[in-house]
């Protein structure tokens, strides 16, 4: 075992996009962890021990000392962990572009993706669809220029802001399916579509890719649960 790699768990829920971008990073690092399932309905003691200002997962656990919210798991795993290739642009303004996306996708739109599959009404569901369409054109043109022609954002492989948005792929599966609404195709978003086919392909993601089925039926199940009827 590599050194470093001691007592690694994860802390999550299959489901949760924020747990598969810790799982992704290990991945790509070789590293061997133990991934430890929570139960929506009933916090673990250990994730309250290790996460007691926001109490939800992911938490890396690396040598019984936690680390908590997923974009700073990412880059801890790629300062840690020399196994692997580098996560993070070693250019220091590429890493800084790569973070304001990574920040953009989760300040501004994942949040419009949950809205919409929340949505009420053709003309509330009209406006949603529209604000996560108008994302995903900065992104597909973000795309187009940090990669410069290459597969992914990270270029050749897939980096930091691959797996901070390409983690998200899984529900915005979801979203398709239970709006019936096309959101990344090769018509609107040509550059993105087959990143998106090629992120899901990649070895340390396949693994951990949930089911588009079982991501929909999850779904279901918790909508019903907190949000009312499915």
């Amino acid at each position: 075992m590599p050194e470093g790699e001691e007592a690694v768990k994860v802390l999550g829920v299959w489901a949760s996009p924020f747990v598969m971008r810790a799982r992704v990073a290990l991945n790509m690092k070789s590293v061997k962890y133990e991934f430890l399932q929570e139960n929506l309905g009933s916090k673990s003691q250990l994730l309250l021990q290790s996460n007691p200002v926001h109490k939800k997962v992911p938490v890396l656990i690396h040598e019984h000392k936690p680390v908590c919210e997923s974009l700073i798991i990412v880059e801890y795993v790629d300062q840690v962990f020399s196994s692997g290739p580098s996560i993070l642009p070693s250019d220091p303004y590429d890493r800084a572009i790569a973070r304001f996306w990574a920040a953009y996708l989760d300040d501004k739109w994942y949040p419009t993706l949950k809205a919409m599959a929340g949505a009420k009404g053709e003309k509330e569901i009209k406006v949603v669809i529209q604000q996560v369409e108008e994302g995903l054109a900065l992104l597909e043109d973000a795309h187009n220029k940090i990669s410069k022609g290459k597969p992914f954002f990270g270029g050749d492989r897939i980096g930091y802001l691959d797996i901070a948005f390409g983690c998200f792929l899984g529900w915005t599966r979801v979203t398709e399916t239970v709006t019936g609404t096309a959101l990344i195709d090769e018509a609107k978003t040509p550059g993105l579509a087959k990143w998106a086919e090629k992120f899901c392909e990649d070895d340390a993601v396949k693994p951990v890719m949930p089911e588009t089925k079982k991501l929909v039926e999850f779904f279901h199940v918790i909508r019903a649960k907190f949000g009312g009827s499915a």
